[in-house]
């Protein structure tokens, strides 16, 4: 395989790509030789003679594979996920993922393509947004004159830019671009949470074109916001272990850490507390007002790493809140946003009837609505169109698809792959009992043959036994710093 000719500037033009052969040496003295390069693509489909922008993709050709198998183009998490600076090897985490992505190989070529907007071949947009106060517990409306107020800093930082081509269908369009550029009729998705939305958009605007898909942590198009009642109930199952894990049993109050969560949320919701903070480099001291909305969005946030999440409950239980309050005052701070998060989110938007479900969700009492309220409340100030509900909603298809969902998981909860397999009629979904939001084989870590099954599935189509549900190892929850001390009242 020799290098692709290098393209002059005039020479560019939609769909067309330019690349060249590189090879990784990795430190157990393995070599990895593959093709890393751009794709141009139109920044607005919908306007003639928009610019073109660059979208990074890299390669490995597979040399076992039968002829006509589909190559696996792997799609990165996010959005704002890039990942072909890992093929310099410079980390032992980067080589381990080169590692994985050569693994397909035995199957078919892999093909990793990055997002428009945020690709280590290209752009990188990013924007400042503003600061929050310190001293007022944060509100919706507050998160939302923030979220509008960065969709203006977008605007200002690149005036050149048509920001309204990034789309989740022109990401999904990029893909079927990149195939066609590098001549195959078919390909197989692989991707999780982000990735996996991104594959749905893929399967649902070139259905024909895609053989099969293996997703995990599956976000479905109509899901970019998680029903509050559904990340509450992985909360409850990572509850269920910590309440009886010996070693939280010191610190664990009556009724177990549920309880916990609603005496915080109820003291909270009575009157916001007030931390000093010492900034231990300058010695300068500041004030942090939390209140119940802080604590929801604390609540979701931390959960995702569930080892962890019961001891950091705890903690604020107890009235240990300087942890916390060092958290919350740096993101009051302005810093750099990834834009094509917010962008390909307010393109997927959500449909009336799953917004409805959304307000009117049991579960808000204890959440709020920081899950989707910000991005609802400035859907007007974001240049990227509503893709509608034409894309949104799940229709019946014949792809094969296996899922890998962990059922811990408060990112992308696992009701999201139960609720799309009436419409996947050639599909099979794998439950990881305690997995939370992992990639697929990072899931099924314990259980090589089922990864071995995946494997084969991606190379034949041919869709094994596999088991419905996996036991993930249980989990060692991580213990308070502090010594356990009497119950706390609910007036703490």
């Amino acid at each position: 395989m020799l290098p692709i000719k290098c393209l002059q500037a005039g020479e560019r033009k939609a769909g067309s790509i330019e690349s060249t052969v590189k090879t990784l040496h990795t430190t157990d003295g393995r070599s990895v030789r593959y093709e890393i390069g751009t794709l141009y693509v139109p920044e607005n489909r919908k306007v003639a003679h928009s610019r073109l922008i660059p979208v990074g993709f890299a390669r490995i050709r597979s040399s076992g594979a039968a002829v006509g198998v589909p190559p696996v183009f792997w799609l990165p998490g996010g959005p704002g996920l890039s990942v072909l600076h890992d093929f310099e090897g410079k980390t032992e985490s980067a080589q381990a993922r080169v590692a994985m992505w050569e693994r397909f190989t035995h199957v078919a070529d892999v093909v990793i393509i990055e997002q428009r907007g945020y690709t280590a071949m290209g752009e990188m947009l990013r924007a400042n947004n503003s600061p929050l106060p310190l001293d007022e517990p944060e509100t919706p409306a507050a998160k939302i004159r923030r979220y509008a107020a960065l969709a203006e800093a977008a605007r200002k930082a690149y005036p050149a830019a048509d920001l309204a081509g990034y789309t989740i269908a022109a990401c999904a369009d990029d893909v079927d671009d990149l195939r066609h550029a590098l001549g195959y009729r078919q390909i197989s998705l692989f991707g999780g949470s982000f990735g996996s939305q991104w594959s749905m958009a893929v399967m649902r605007r070139h259905p024909d074109r895609v053989a099969r898909a293996v997703l995990s942590g599956v976000e479905p198009l109509d899901n970019g916001y998680d029903m509050p009642s559904h990340v509450y109930a992985a909360m409850q199952r990572i509850a269920f272990d910590a309440d009886r894990d010996p070693g939280l049993a010191p610190w664990m109050p009556k009724g177990g850490l549920m309880a916990a969560v609603r005496v915080v949320r109820d003291r909270l919701a009575k009157a916001p507390v007030t931390i000093d903070l010492v900034d231990q480099a300058t010695g300068k001291s500041q004030r942090v007002t939390l209140g119940v909305g802080d604590f929801q969005q604390f609540l979701v946030d931390n959960s995702s790493v569930a080892d962890d999440w019961p001891a950091l409950v705890l903690a604020i239980y107890y009235g240990h809140y300087t942890s916390w309050a060092t958290s919350v005052a740096r993101d009051r701070q302005p810093s750099a946003v990834t834009l094509i998060g917010p962008l390909m989110d307010q393109s997927l938007g959500v449909s009336a009837a799953r917004e409805f479900q959304m307000r009117t969700d049991p579960a808000l009492d204890m959440l709020g609505t920081w899950n989707f309220e910000p991005y609802l409340g400035s859907r007007s100030a974001w240049p990227t169109p509503d893709m509608g509900d034409e894309l949104r909603l799940p229709v019946t298809t014949t792809i094969p698809v296996v899922f890998v969902h962990g059922d811990f998981d408060t990112s992308t909860p696992v009701e999201n792959t139960l609720g799309l397999l009436p419409y996947f009629v050639r599909s099979h979904a794998i439950i990881v009992h305690r997995g939370g939001h992992d990639g697929t084989f990072y899931l099924l870590r314990e259980d090589s043959g089922t990864k071995a099954a995946i494997y084969r599935f991606l190379g034949t189509g041919v869709m094994p036994e596999l088991p419905s549900t996996i036991d993930a190892p249980k989990i060692v929850f991580t213990t308070p710093t502090f010594q356990p001390s009497p119950q706390v009242a609910d007036g703490h």
